[in-house]
């Protein structure tokens, strides 16, 4: 039998059963309303919602992994590629670009120039230091955490703070080898 190819982001997305839009932008909106509430500093909320998305993101990886048949990548600059080309595609509709790779090959920044979250959204003053889509960064920490990549994960641009795009700058900490729970030849 022949191996299965890759499938690509759009792909996935056309099969893959989906939840309206809009009723996914204004739960997770309410969300954050209400973590405001609850927690009442704005920097609490960007931990919780980083916690959040931590949370699902190593319960993505397995979804990812079975439907989108990609194979083992070989090093952090392929990880980051199928993250934002298939990734994204597949669980929020939109492509996302790499770029600004620095030299080391550990550091580079995902451009995202649509996010369904931010539909219907408007910061009000009080709330500008808050990262709204801040659970995006915890999936993309999570998830790696589980394929043994530790990375920071921040926000360099906003549109809801003003800029044109938005932009997550991803920082490989650390490749952790992978150990196995017992030995073979015992």
């Amino acid at each position: 039998m022949a191996p299965v190819a890759p499938r690509s982001g759009d792909a996935i997305f056309a099969n893959i059963e989906r939840v309206n839009a809009e009723l996914f932008t204004l739960t997770y909106g309410a969300i954050v309303r209400q973590l405001l509430t609850d927690l009442e500093e704005v920097e609490e909320v960007n931990k919780q919602l980083d916690q959040m998305g931590y949370n699902i993101g190593i319960r993505l990886v397995d979804e990812f992994l079975a439907k989108s048949n990609v194979s083992r990548c070989v090093d952090f600059r392929e990880t980051t590629d199928v993250i934002a080309k298939v990734g994204f595609k597949m669980f929020l509709g939109v492509t996302a670009s790499v770029t600004n790779w620095d030299a080391e090959g550990t550091c580079c920044s995902i451009v995202l120039e649509d996010n369904p979250l931010v539909d219907f959204v408007e910061l009000p003053d009080t709330c500008q230091g808050l990262y709204y889509c801040n659970i995006l960064s915890g999936v993309i920490r999570g998830a790696l955490d589980m394929v043994s990549m530790k990375t920071e994960v921040t926000w360099l641009r906003d549109v809801l703070r003003g800029d044109d795009v938005f932009e997550l700058q991803v920082k490989l900490l650390k490749q952790v080898p992978e150990e196995y729970p017992y030995k073979d030849d015992e």
